[in-house]
């Protein structure tokens, strides 16, 4: 926190030594300020929203995708691999825009901006929590699935009960990662219209003609947020080892 206060304030010690900064489009004493500040937080809503239900969405189908890559047969290997190599080496831009525009026609559906950015997200983080899952998973000792099959756990029961809650564990550090990549993504939703942080700057640029200012707030928005949730992260980290030691 003392570190994002220092760069707050550093920033706005530029703004001091040059005369050519027009704060005055965020400032919050004035009425126009103080709406021009409302306008562009209310995009926080749907920058947290989509960035959490496209998580969600990727760590379900990573994990399904993984599996398949733990299996002793070839073909459920290939499943993954094709699928991971696959998806990660399309552009989540391009990912965006091909599930917006081209995805209903390929399938005749109607899909709304925030759903296809979900979609988009999902499946471009998909992949690389894919990965996450399966070399969490197979940094598990044998010994834990020796160990529940002679008490007769099934495979579903092992990787539940036994093998998965230690994964988690490991591959926690790595999820707050892909959150955060995930929050920081998020911005590139703005280009098929969704009212997150980035459209509502890009919005208000062209009404203000401050890009300095307006996009200098969007910066510190992103900073202050991802910030928060790197230290929530660290803290459920803590917490799961504190309670694994208890």
């Amino acid at each position: 926190m003392t570190r994002l206060l220092a760069i707050t304030g550093f920033i706005l010690f530029l703004s001091g030594c040059s005369g050519n900064w027009g704060w005055y489009v965020v400032n919050p004493t004035t009425k126009n300020g103080l709406s021009n500040l409302g306008f562009l937080l209310d995009g926080l809503y749907y920058t947290v929203l989509i960035s959490l239900c496209a998580i969600l969405i990727s760590v379900v189908i990573g994990l399904l995708i993984a599996l398949p890559g733990l299996s002793s047969k070839r073909r459920f290997r290939g499943i993954n691999r094709t699928y991971v190599e696959l998806v990660r080496a399309v552009p989540i831009l391009v990912l965006i825009l091909w599930v917006y525009y081209g995805l209903p026609q390929l399938a005749g559906i109607s899909i709304s901006v925030f759903w296809a950015g979900v979609l988009a997200l999902a499946l471009s983080d998909s992949a690389f929590e894919a990965e996450i899952f399966r070399a969490g998973i197979q940094s598990i000792d044998k010994g834990q699935y020796e160990a529940a099959h002679s008490i007769s756990l099934n495979y579903t029961d092992t990787m539940r009960y036994v093998i998965l809650p230690q994964a988690i564990r490991r591959i926690l550090p790595a999820l707050g990662n892909q959150l955060v990549y995930m929050l920081k993504m998020s911005s590139l939703v703005s280009i098929i219209g969704l009212q997150e942080l980035t459209r509502r700057a890009n919005e208000l640029v062209v009404t203000e003609y401050r890009p300095l200012e307006i996009y200098t707030i969007l910066v510190l928005e992103y900073l202050f947020l991802i910030l928060i949730v790197s230290a929530g992260v660290r803290w459920l980290e803590k917490r799961m080892q504190t309670d694994v030691r208890h």
